[in-house]
C-alpha cells in the first residue's frame, strides 16, 4: 500500500482546504451509512458485526474512514498505522476460514457508498465536481490498497499456518520412527496438536522428493507426510481399510517409493526403517523397479543388505575355501553349490536349473565336499553359506573374482 494519499492520488495537491473542511463535517453521518453498509455486505456473506471478527471489522472501516477524512486536509499524511490495521484483518479472515477476496468486497461496497454518500451530500458552498472526481480517484485507490495490504496478511497467515502445520505433523512422525517408542500421554498430546486420529495401525511409505504436503492430500485417508532425510516418509492409517493402499500406489503413480509393512502403532518405526531401506536399495539398483517396492517381499534382501558391507564380508569369509581357484572354474562350484542348497541335495533337480549333466553335478560336489567338508551337512552352516552364495552370484560380473 502507498505511504501517502497523495502518492495514490496527486491530484489532491490541488485540492483546495474547504474541501477537505466540508468532508470532515460530513463525518459523523459517514460513519453511520458506512456502518450500515458494511453491515449489510457481511450478513450477504453469512456473517454478523456482533462477533469478535465483526468487531475488529467495524473499528477497521472507521480507522480507515478517519484516517481518509483526514488525508483529504493533509494528503501527506502516513498511512501505515491503516495498512497495519487492514493487514492484521487479513490475518483474522484466513483464521476464522473466509475467504482472501470476501474483505476486498466489503471495502468496495463501502468505497461507492462513501462516493454516494459524498455525491448526495454536495451543497452549493461543498466541492466542484472537479474536485469530486479528484475525491473519487483517492477513495477508490484507497480501497484497493487497503484491500492489498488485507490480501498481503491474508496470505502471510497462510504461509504462517502451513508452516506450523508442517511442524506439527514433523514432530509427530518423529516421535512415531524415534528410536525408544514415545509414552501414550506424549503421543496423544502431539496428535491433538496435529489433528490426526491415533490409529491402531499404520505403514510408512518412503518416496523420493520433497512434495510432503501434495503427497499425503493425492494418498487420502488420513495419511500425514514429512520430509525426513531428503525424503518423503508418510504415515498411512490403518493400511488395512479398504481401498486405502489402492488409493495410496495410484498417488505415487511414476514415483519411486517402498512401502514398510503394516505394524501396530507402537512399532512404527519398523515400519519406517524397512520403507526407507528398501528405497535405499530402490535407488541402487538392488532392488526391481516394482512400481511402489514392497518391503515384505524383499526381507531377504535387506536383511542381508541391512548394514553395508556385512554381506560382502559374510560371502567372503565363508566362501574363503574357494578364493583360490580360477574365476570360472569358482563361479560353476558356486553355482552348483547354491543350486544343491535351494533344491536340498536333489541332483537331478539341479542339473535340470543349471542345464548340466547330472554326472557334472555329482563330480562337482565331490570337489565341493573337499573344500568344504562337514560344513555341507551342518544346518546352521548350509544356512550361512546360502546367503553367502546368494550375495556373491547377486554381484555383477566385474565384482565376482
Amino acid at each position: 500500500m502507498s505511504d501517502t494519499l497523495i502518492d495514490i492520488e496527486p491530484g489532491l495537491a490541488a485540492l483546495p482546504p474547504a474541501v477537505g473542511a466540508h468532508v470532515r463535517g460530513l463525518r459523523p453521518a459517514l460513519h453511520e451509512r458506512i456502518l450500515s453498509t458494511v453491515r449489510t455486505a457481511m450478513r450477504a456473506q453469512g456473517r454478523s458485526l456482533t462477533g469478535g471478527q465483526g468487531q475488529g471489522l467495524a473499528l477497521g472501516v472507521q480507522t480507515a474512514v478517519d484516517a481518509f477524512v483526514d488525508a483529504l486536509t493533509d494528503p501527506n499524511r502516513d498511512l501505515a498505522a491503516t495498512r497495519a490495521v487492514f493487514h492484521a484483518l487479513g490475518r483474522t479472515e484466513y483464521r476464522e476460514g473466509h475467504r482472501v477476496d470476501a474483505l476486498r468486497t466489503v471495502l468496495t461496497l463501502g468505497a461507492r457508498d462513501i462516493w454516494a454518500f459524498l455525491v448526495e451530500h454536495r451543497t452549493e458552498g461543498g466541492p466542484a465536481p472537479a474536485h469530486l472526481y479528484v475525491i473519487a480517484g483517492a477513495l477508490f485507490g484507497y480501497a484497493d490498497a487497503l484491500a492489498g495490504a488485507a490480501a498481503e496478511g491474508f496470505l502471510d497467515e497462510q504461509r504462517d499456518a502451513a508452516e506450523d502445520w508442517a511442524t506439527t505433523r514433523r514432530r509427530l512422525i518423529t516421535l512415531l520412527v524415534q528410536p525408544e517408542p514415545p509414552g501414550d500421554a506424549a503421543l496423544r498430546a502431539a496428535a491433538d496438536v496435529a489433528r490426526w486420529a491415533l490409529p491402531r495401525t499404520v505403514a510408512v511409505l518412503s518416496v523420493d522428493g520433497g512434495d510432503a504436503e501434495h503427497l499425503a492430500r493425492g494418498i487420502g485417508g488420513g495419511a500425514i507426510a514429512t520430509v525426513v532425510d531428503d525424503a518423503v516418509r508418510v504415515v498411512l492409517p490403518d493400511p488395512a481399510t479398504p481401498g486405502r493402499l489402492d488409493r495410496a500406489r495410484r498417488a505415487l503413480a511414476g514415483r519411486r517409493s517402498a512401502l514398510g509393512p503394516t505394524v501396530e502403532l507402537g512399532r512404527a518405526r519398523l515400519s519406517y526403517r524397512i520403507s526407507r531401506r528398501a528405497l535405499a536399495l530402490r535407488q541402487e539398483g538392488r532392488l526391481p523397479a516394482e512400481p511402489v517396492v514392497d518391503g515384505d517381499g524383499h526381507l531377504l534382501t535387506l536383511l542381508t543388505a541391512w548394514e553395508p558391507g556385512l554381506a560382502d564380508h559374510l560371502a567372503d569369509t565363508w566362501l574363503a575355501p574357494l578364493a583360490g581357484l580360477r574365476p570360472a572354474a569358482r563361479r560353476a562350484l558356486a553355482e552348483t553349490l547354491y543350486e544343491w542348497l535351494r533344491r536340498q541335495g536333489q541332483v537331478i533337480v539341479v542339473a535340470g536349473e543349471l542345464h548340466t549333466h547330472p554326472q557334472t553335478i555329482r563330480y562337482r560336489m565331490r570337489q565341493l565336499r573337499v573344500h568344504f567338508g562337514a560344513a555341507l551337512d551342518d544346518p546352521d552352516a548350509r544356512l550361512a553359506l546360502q546367503l553367502a552364495l546368494r550375495h556373491h552370484l547377486d554381484r555383477s560380473p566385474d565384482t565376482v573374482t
